[in-house]
């Protein structure tokens, strides 16, 4: 009896081969499984419609995307320091409100326009900053409340009014000024590559802007304290490092990036609509979600940020040229979303066991 129970629990005991197998598939399917599934789409959609691989569909792609994208990159510095900054989407569309602002009614040039946009985006990330750090707000109620904020201020100006060339002033005037062509090349000029006219500037912003972000996080000290301050707030601090001010600037960041991405829309558009910023959160926050999955990384990271928001450009082009209903697609990127998270966490788990 003895030697039929040895024998049993010899038959039983795991192979150290086939765990060995079982944990490089489950590391491959961690680091990759993303990546494979993007890839998958990409040979689905060009199969299933009619010139998606064309290389104007995939430029199209990354221009739909990179003002999400910029916008998803300053959210990914929030998530390094353990935060969250859920104003992004106001930010953009109160800077995008202001170089309309300061052009067409106060009859400034491109430069001042800019500079007003960007000094709007880093002073409301000051601001998030300081009220999440010294008045003790969690970030989630801070950025929410700063986000009514922005929506309601935004309106005050022009009486709830979008902005535009000739329009009429609360007042019965008319507004005089004009969006200049070089700030409008900003949204519309498009760079020879290979094609005329073929790459946008704001998919050449969003590039360079992703590689400065992934060099800063990654390669630079005070990037790396920044994730060291988002896994052990307590720790950094006994370490002597000035966590407050770490976060700080992880929303300044944000604002900033965000007011780019509002600049962008206003020269991509010719005007400051009220309501094209509706959709800006939502994606940005999808696209820095699902950079956790890129590579396992299970982590807020740049490069997945930039894969997670290529993800989301994909995924909706593909499905608006199969002719997939509008009302539907956020659905299936929430689903997306979910399954991509939960498949990347689930087996980090199971490896941390």
């Amino acid at each position: 009896m003895n030697s039929d129970l040895a024998g049993k629990s010899v038959t039983e005991a795991p192979r150290s081969e086939d765990v060995g197998v079982r944990f490089s598939a489950r590391n491959l399917a961690i680091r990759y499984g993303f990546l494979a599934l993007l890839a998958g789409l990409i040979v689905f959609f060009s199969l299933a419609t009619r010139g998606f691989a064309s290389p104007q569909a995939a430029v199209f792609i990354l221009q739909s995307v990179s003002i999400t994208g910029i916008l998803a990159l300053g959210v990914t510095a929030t998530l390094v320091v353990g935060g969250f900054d859920l104003s992004i989407g106001s930010i953009a569309t109160s800077a995008m409100m202001a170089a309309a602002y300061v052009m067409v009614i106060l009859e400034q040039n491109a430069f001042v326009a800019v500079v007003a946009c960007l000094a709007i985006g880093a002073l409301v990330g000051l601001i998030n900053g300081l009220i999440i750090c010294y008045m003790r707000v969690p970030d989630l109620l801070a950025t929410l409340g700063m986000m009514f904020l922005l929506i309601g201020l935004q309106r005050i100006p022009t009486e709830g009014r979008s902005i535009a060339a000739g329009m009429t002033l609360p007042d019965g005037s008319t507004a005089e000024g004009t969006f200049s062509a070089a700030f409008l090349a900003l949204g519309r000029h498009r760079f020879d590559f290979f094609i005329e006219n073929l790459v946008p500037a704001a998919v050449v912003v969003l590039i360079v802007l992703a590689v400065l972000i992934w060099f800063f996080l990654e390669y630079t000290r005070f990037g790396r304290m920044m994730y060291a301050v988002g896994s052990n707030e307590r720790a950094a601090e006994f370490a002597g490092a000035p966590v407050k001010a770490y976060k700080i600037w992880a929303y300044v960041i944000s604002g900033v990036f965000a007011s780019i991405g509002g600049i962008l829309l206003a020269a991509r558009l010719g005007r400051g609509d009220i309501a094209s910023g509706n959709n800006l959160l939502l994606d940005a926050v999808a696209a820095a979600l699902i950079g956790f999955a890129v590579l396992g990384a299970a982590k807020p990271n740049a490069f997945g940020t930039a894969i997670g928001a290529l993800f989301v450009g994909v995924l909706l082009q593909g499905l608006t040229m199969m002719n997939v209903p509008y009302y539907t697609q956020d659905f299936v990127k929430g689903a997306v979303l979910v399954v991509a998270l939960v498949f990347t966490f689930a087996l980090l788990g199971r490896n941390g066991r």
